[in-house]
């Protein structure tokens, strides 16, 4: 199988801009842009950052560009206006970025950053030399951009109208200087994408090439992303590697196999297989078991991977199933809080009736059955949370603080 043909079975491939045998017929020099508007990156950009490592170990030189320059401009969203980054928040941005990435990959990357040119374009040759490529009957036919244009309270400033304008010249600048002739991204950034190739091919007559994967969704179908509030980040100061790996294995079966092939380095085959043993019994969850382990490898580590399985069985193991923890009330409790106490809070219930339920042996902490209202203490804490189940499937989350 080439690799374009297991891209494709990956189901990494949503457009290109020309035939996939083609783009990848040799050694190509490929960038991924990634702009630094927060400090770290987030389970969505995480599939494209995967197929960047996976080109690169076919052999192709890659490099990330960051967006130190674009991201004081902001591309166009759905809604509104993105507030703009100062230069050193970018930068502190830009070097988080950096080391994710390199973490990911295993291997030092090359890192550009578009501050280093576009902070010195001047304004009338810009116009001259690459505004004069685009016409605003194309730029107002983007999806994006005419949406925001006929909806009321909804204008678009110029900014935003010439962030295409600046991401076609980084694909240009770095043709001309660093021999680049891909560009990787999500499909939400393909005509962006498209923008320089054609400002390649009108300026040096040259062809360069776009390659970009499809965007994931979660199960109510919105992208991953901070923008939309359900971002699941790289950095275990922001998701911790626990909370990273309940994410994971809690996928539905509907998109478990889908997020095996994407986000795995599994072979295509053992993906297969475990499918074939996953459907036997579903309610082991052997696919979501080894989608989890497999990301949270990739992401953090062999270490922090171990203790996240380990935490998750302490929790979990014992008369319980996993479960998604975002989901679920979550109570703070301090060094002197009671089960009782804590309990008739995150149920919204009466401590009179709590301590009934106990009595009755009808609440569990992670999985094991109270005996009596006590103070919760250390050892009931597996990452510095328990959680506290209310007869069969209601269940909170108790946070140490």
């Amino acid at each position: 199988m080439t690799l374009g043909d297991e891209l494709q079975a990956r189901g990494l491939v949503e457009h290109t801009s020309a035939p996939l045998e083609k783009i990848l017929d040799k050694k190509r020099t490929i960038y991924l842009g990634v702009d630094p508007t927060a400090d770290s990156m987030q389970a969505g950009n995480l599939v494209v950052v995967l197929l960047l490592k996976r080109l690169s170990d076919a052999g192709h030189t890659v490099m990330l560009l960051v967006g130190g320059g674009t991201a004081m401009i902001g591309d166009p969203k759905e809604k509104g206006e993105r507030s703009l980054a100062d230069e050193k928040t970018v930068a502190r941005n830009a070097r988080a970025m950096k080391a994710q990435m390199e973490r990911i990959i295993g291997r030092s990357v090359p890192v550009v950053n578009n501050a280093a040119w576009l902070t010195k374009v001047k304004l009338v040759p810009f116009l001259r030399d690459i505004g004069k490529h685009f016409t605003v009957n194309e730029l107002i036919k983007r999806d994006l951009i005419k949406r925001r244009l006929e909806t009321p309270d909804e204008s678009i400033s110029y900014t935003e109208f010439a962030y295409s304008l600046l991401q076609g010249y980084d694909y240009l600048h770095l043709h001309k200087t660093k021999g680049v002739d891909v560009q990787i991204g999500a499909s939400d950034q393909w005509t962006n994408i498209l923008s320089g190739v054609e400002l390649i091919r009108r300026k040096e007559g040259k062809e360069a090439y776009a390659l970009v994967c499809p965007l994931v969704t979660d199960t109510s179908g919105k992208k991953f992303g901070k923008s939309e509030g359900n971002a699941v980040w790289l950095d275990p100061k922001k998701t911790s590697p626990f909370e990273f790996y309940q994410f994971w294995i809690n996928q539905p079966d509907a998109v478990v196999e889908k997020y095996l092939k994407m986000y795995t380095f599994l072979s295509l085959h053992d993906i297969e297989v475990l499918m074939e043993e996953h459907e036997k019994n579903p309610s082991l969850r052997l696919a979501q078991k080894k989608l989890a382990a497999e990301v949270t490898e990739i992401v953090h580590g062999r270490h922090e991977t171990t203790g996240a399985v380990n935490a998750s069985i302490a929790l979990f193991s014992k008369g319980s199933t996993s479960t998604d923890l975002s989901s679920l009330p979550s109570v703070p409790v301090s060094s002197d809080g009671t089960i009782v106490a804590m309990g008739a809070e995150g149920f919204g219930i009466s401590k009179s009736e709590m301590r009934r339920l106990i009595e009755a042996k009808g609440v569990r902490i992670n999985g094991d059955v109270v005996e009596s209202d006590r103070v919760f203490i250390d050892t009931d804490f597996t990452e510095g949370i328990a959680v506290l189940q209310k007869g069969k499937t209601e269940k909170i989350v108790i946070r140490k603080i």
